[in-house]
């Protein structure tokens, strides 16, 4: 069992929380971009109200405890470890009553490399406790706007978790992936459930494209979130997606079995 105390030292200590690697500069050339509308920032949500970058501002240093001076420029964000923790206990609060009521679940991450193991914790917990861990359009191509242009990429699935690999990575099963911010994979996996006749996810839980894509379309949503993810928490203002954990999400995959451990056992889903 891992204490809120000893999840709180070692948030900071992992950098997860606390003084993280993402920038300033990072945070607010995301907010400039979220602000103008701009897609790539969006990552499939369609808010509601008008955001400027004074407003997101504000509201990832209340989400997230960033500074809330807009005359912070540069170093390093902060993330204030007491605010992961109270989202982590609601995480976990939303993925102990999917389990309970053995509802279906969809399970996707833009981070493979860094969050897949996460999240396939919760695959297997959430599958263990009867849950329908779905894996719908496996193999299907999602074409990728991508710096370098338009990417076909494929869609497939680890220990129950999507992901998506790039045209050179077509080898299923492989615990590998293609970093993306997009919520086109999400729109697929959810157009073929429905194509075939269900069933349709309860709860979705990632990051990126995955929760602010679902969200948008109506499915409950829970997942991480950086600093220079506005989306999810303007989602999770706005009523569209239930739960977003501020967290750095770049960190060695390994720093984050704490986490896992810590909401498994608060979903009363410990092994």
């Amino acid at each position: 069992m891992v204490s809120p105390g000893a999840l709180r030292a070692h948030l900071v200590a992992a950098r997860i929380a606390g003084a993280v690697a993402t920038s300033r500069e990072e945070s607010l050339r995301s907010y400039r971009l979220f602000a103008a509308r701009d897609p790539r920032v969006l990552i499939g949500l369609d808010p509601m109200w008008t955001w400027g970058q004074r407003d997101l501002i504000e509201l990832m240093a209340d989400k997230c405890g960033v500074s809330a001076d807009p005359r912070c420029t540069s170093g390093h964000d902060v993330i204030d470890p007491q605010r992961t923790l109270t989202a982590l206990d609601a995480f976990a609060e939303r993925v102990g009553a999917a389990a309970r009521r053995r509802v279906p679940v969809l399970l996707g991450t833009g981070h493979p490399h860094r969050l897949l193991g996460f999240y396939a914790e919760l695959a297997d917990a959430l599958s263990t406790a009867g849950c329908t861990v779905l894996t719908p359009a496996t193999g299907r191509c999602v074409d990728i706007t991508t710096r370098f242009g338009l990417r076909t990429h494929v869609l497939d699935y680890v220990r129950g978790v999507a992901l998506v690999r790039g045209p050179d990575a077509r080898a299923p099963g492989r615990a590998t992936g293609a970093h993306t911010h997009s919520p086109l994979p999400v729109r697929t996996a959810l157009a073929a459930a429905a194509e075939a006749g269900g069933p349709l996810p309860e709860l979705v839980i990632g990051d990126h494209g995955w929760v602010c894509g679902a969200g948008q379309l109506g499915f409950e949503a829970i997942g991480l979130g950086d600093t220079d993810d506005p989306a999810l928490f303007v989602g999770e203002a706005e009523g569209v997606v239930s739960v977003a954990v501020p967290l750095d999400d770049a960190v060695r995959s390994d720093y984050y079995r704490p986490l896992t451990r810590y909401v498994l056992n608060r979903a009363c889903l410990s092994q």
